[in-house]
């Protein structure tokens, strides 16, 4: 689950542009089940025919792990969003998943990050995992939001919690317009697991984040 990118920054614009895809618990890139929860929406279920439209087809490998794309959507004119997983898991029940988002112009990274941030703040009141941390990077600009969510506001057993971490770049698309470039990872758990993964996601998150800090970030090239 992500909220997506550009409905961070329609949020932000004022627009009203709807949330993005309704998959995960996460933003963007940007996710699902905190789409859903968060703005009421919904996206397509899984595609089993994903088109590669950031011309990064995949296989991705990140921390020795292999992702192959496995959905994505143009749900507006500027606005491009794929999924990652690896092999055997499902957009409906996975446990590891990676996501790029684009939006090749009409928006900024800083607006964005406020724009989930002011939702996640907004989300303690009925969810008491949330939480977050941004970290900025003085020389490029880039913004890493790590954050933590479950469904505990519908399922009072907490039957799902997920851990993502966000890194946005700022994005130039060949005319010269502003965009943002979502490149994140996310993890997940269910039911009885979900007790022990919190309790190791103290030392994975850092080893994550920092990888992800590191990773050469996709060169996106838009396919219409």
């Amino acid at each position: 689950m992500s909220v997506s990118l550009q409905s961070a920054a329609a949020r932000f614009r004022g627009s009203g542009v709807s949330a993005m895809a309704a998959r995960r618990i996460g933003f963007a890139a940007v996710g699902l089940l905190l789409a859903q929860l968060i703005f009421g929406t919904a996206q397509p279920a899984w595609a089993d025919d994903a088109v590669d439209r950031l011309s990064i087809p995949g296989p991705i490998s990140f921390n020795a792990v292999s992702y192959r794309l496995s959905w994505s959507s143009h749900p507006s004119p500027n606005y491009y969003k794929q999924e990652y997983l690896p092999p055997g898991q499902t957009s409906e029940h996975f446990e590891r998943m990676l996501l790029v988002e684009a939006i090749a112009q009409g928006a900024n990274v800083d607006a964005v990050v406020s724009a989930l941030v002011d939702q996640l703040h907004r989300r303690k009141s009925t969810d008491p995992i949330v939480n977050f941390a941004t970290f900025k990077s003085p020389t490029s600009g880039e913004v890493i939001l790590d954050f933590v969510l479950s469904d505990y506001n519908y399922n009072r057993a907490g039957s799902m919690v997920e851990w993502n971490a966000y890194r946005y770049a700022a994005l130039k698309d060949p005319g010269g317009h502003s965009g943002v470039l979502l490149f994140g990872l996310s993890r997940r758990a269910y039911g009885d697991d979900a007790t022990e993964f919190l309790r190791q996601l103290k030392t994975v998150r850092r080893a994550e984040t920092d990888a992800l800090a590191k990773y050469p970030l996709p060169v996106v090239r838009v396919n219409e």
